[in-house]
């Protein structure tokens, strides 16, 4: 399966119903260019979903060694400084810049940019 593109540029989703479109739709990995694209990725086969854990053990072990800073998976979105939403298969943010975050930032779709990421060729 390839990733679906669809123009919402009519549309003109804020943030906040974009986070709905998401939170009623999670049976579907969404994301969101900085042309305000909707993406609809396909879900990762088993060998592809088993390197993600893989990556995401091996993060968390070195984060939790070092306590420098917060690990994410793919289920996470982050909402970028150029107006994109994407949710790469690993994400690492320094801890001081994940608490400058308020509660609700940090509940919905954190506005920043990961320090680290990895992502995937499937």
């Amino acid at each position: 399966m390839e990733t679906v593109v669809l123009n919402l540029e009519t549309v003109n989703l804020t943030d906040e119903q974009f986070y709905h479109l998401c939170q009623d739709n999670q049976t579907w990995n969404l994301e969101r260019n900085q042309k305000g694209e909707l993406l609809i990725m396909p879900p990762v086969g088993g060998n592809s979903g088993n390197r993600e854990a893989d990556l995401i053990a091996d993060v968390t072990i070195w984060n939790r060694q070092s306590n420098s800073g917060k690990v994410f998976s793919s289920s996470t979105i982050f909402r970028l400084p150029k107006g994109g939403y994407r949710s790469p298969d690993v994400a690492w943010i320094k801890r001081e810049r994940w608490e400058a975050l308020s509660a609700e930032e940090r509940e919905k779709f954190p506005p920043l940019c990961p320090d680290f990421v990895i992502e995937l060729r499937s």
